[in-house]
């Protein structure tokens, strides 16, 4: 049986797949833009997951108010950035899984593994989380821990695969740098072989700056292309986050302004199963402290001093709304029971069941004057889909932590 020559498919390869979206320059160029993504959606997602996992050392920043606004908002824009980057990253790197052998040596498979690795767990990633944010979830693992740990494995192989290829990176970091050896090489007529897919030599003329062969794209014309895919597509749904982007929000899966009371929700009470309980002439607040126990009706609540705070509700799925929000500081009702100012809180909500039934609330803010006990939102009570009879609303904090329909606050 005649074998095919490696050297040769090799050379027929790199014939069939040259063009000038496919360099080395061009991969550099497009893995800084990704690699940049990516560590801003990995930076603000541990900020996101130690809020709702808080370690023992956490500091818990209260201020500015739109902290978490501003956090999550970035991860999901991040997140959305990060995916015509990688498909073009891909695209621009393709054929060098063609490249045989695919094995050369033992140093060699591990290079190929940590990528593929990489980008398996890339496209399970920003695939996952763009599902999130529409809240739907056909899987049956746990988005939440998965999604923590993909981070890690992500970030890692991303970080061997920087130091493997950390020559070619400096290499062709400056884009002056390589069109002038670029140049250099073509005038003395020079060259050398490319790889599958890969232009860098100056037979290439396309990848030197000397203009792509008819049909093909340039360079930069690719690149041009690739920045304004990315920009449109965060600038048509980041207004789900920030405000001054809200009228260019046409695709993201949730509008500032819309919902109950102008504000969106994500469970409500027929989700909860809460209705019957939370609209009941019988509901109390319980708030206890050791042995001291003390309920507060509605009319109680609504009977102490009462204050007004402008705060956001932001949400892991990237949307937010700042709104006006009217009740009871925490402060005082943990004060009515003895307790000493630096505590911290259990708080537990009507709904029979789910992950977020019980919420624990740091002593940063239980301190903090702004928390509140609310129970009216933009000047009116509070809907029974935005937590009535009482809810908890606080700074900088994911929105799953703003517990509604309150049934209990321990204070620990």
């Amino acid at each position: 049986m005649h074998r095919p020559d490696p050297q040769k498919l090799t050379e027929a390869l790199a014939a069939r797949f040259a063009s000038p979206t496919r360099s080395t320059r061009l991969t550099v160029v497009l893995g800084r833009w990704l690699a940049l993504s990516f560590t801003v959606c990995f930076l603000t997602g541990l900020f996101s997951h130690g809020l709702q996992n808080p370690p023992s050392w956490m500091f818990f920043p209260t201020s500015p108010v739109w902290i978490y606004q501003l956090s999550q908002g970035l991860h999901v824009s991040a997140g959305i950035a990060s995916i015509p980057l990688l498909l073009a990253k891909l695209w621009s790197v393709y054929p060098e899984l063609l490249r045989w052998p695919p094995v050369k040596s033992l140093s060699h498979g591990l290079e190929r593994a940590s990528i593929a690795l990489f980008i398996a767990s890339s496209l399970l990633q920003l695939t996952t989380g763009l599902i999130n944010t529409y809240k739907w979830y056909p899987w049956p693992f746990p988005f939440r821990e998965t999604h923590y740990w993909l981070a890690w494995v992500i970030f890692g192989s991303l970080l061997l695969h920087i130091a493997v290829k950390l020559p070619a990176i400096m290499a062709n970091w400056n884009g002056r740098a390589v069109r002038a050896a670029e140049l250099k090489a073509e005038l003395k007529g020079t060259g050398g072989s490319p790889g599958p897919g890969r232009t860098d030599a100056p037979s290439a003329a396309g990848a030197q700056g000397l203009g792509p062969a008819p049909g093909r794209w340039s360079r930069r014309a690719f690149l041009a292309g690739v920045g304004v895919t990315t920009g449109a597509v965060v600038l048509t749904t980041a207004g789900q986050s920030f405000s001054w982007l809200s009228p260019l929000n046409f695709f993201a899966p949730r509008v500032m302004g819309t919902g109950p009371q102008s504000v969106p929700v994500n469970r409500t009470s027929a989700d909860a199963k809460v209705a019957d309980l939370a609209t009941s002439g019988q509901w109390s607040l319980a708030v206890t402290y050791g042995g001291t126990r003390k309920t507060f009706s509605l009319a109680d609540l609504r009977a102490l001093p009462q204050y007004d705070q402008e705060l956001p509700i932001a949400c892991v799925e990237g949307w937010s709304q700042m709104a006006r929000w009217r009740g009871v500081r925490i402060r005082d009702l943990v004060s009515a029971v003895g307790a000493p100012p630096r505590s911290a809180l259990r708080v537990t909500s009507l709904e029979p069941e789910g992950p977020y039934r019980l919420m624990s609330m740091p002593p940063e803010y239980v301190e903090d004057e702004r928390t509140l006990v609310a129970l009216e939102l933009n000047g009116s009570v509070l809907d029974i889909e935005h937590g009535y009879p009482a809810r908890i609303i606080a700074r900088g904090r994911p929105g799953v932590l703003q517990t509604k329909w309150l049934q209990t606050v321990e204070v620990l």
